[in-house]
């Protein structure tokens, strides 16, 4: 999927301050775990979801979205595609505002279910690829 609404992604990534990333891993040379330093980097306030994990980058892990104590406005998900379903059911829950799908992970119907409820959705897309070329700054 491109990225078809792009000044309200540049809009998200410019006013969203609370990442959860689903399915960090605690091992550096991971994906999810390069990603969510660069975040950290960038600025945001990035909360590791993984029920295998307590602790992840110096960070308190959850078990799931909605043990979260706080208002999440991105949820990035690290997981396989048929996985993602129930990740966007509590995303919603949540009243999260956007739901990013990394690269590789992709589900329509759960991304009309999304859409439909008011969600920003973006599929198939790296979350560090995406905001690094759009050259933002978090101020």
């Amino acid at each position: 999927m491109l990225l078809d609404d792009l000044p309200a992604i540049k809009k998200l990534l410019a006013t969203a301050r609370t990442i959860a990333v689903v399915g960090l891993s605690p091992k550096e040379t991971r994906p999810s775990n390069m990603v969510a330093r660069y975040l950290i980097e960038a600025g945001y306030t990035v909360i590791p979801v993984n029920p295998g994990q307590e602790e992840i980058l110096g960070l308190d892990c959850y078990p799931d979205l909605g043990s979260i104590p706080v208002p999440v406005d991105i949820v990035d998900i690290f997981r396989r595609s048929e996985d993602v379903p129930p990740i966007v059911a509590e995303s919603i829950a949540i009243g999260a505002k956007a739901i990013w799908m990394q690269e590789g992970v992709i589900h329509a119907e759960a991304a009309r279910t999304a859409r439909a409820a008011g969600v920003l959705v973006v599929m198939d897309r790296c979350l560090k690829t995406v905001h690094h070329g759009l050259g933002h700054e978090r101020g």
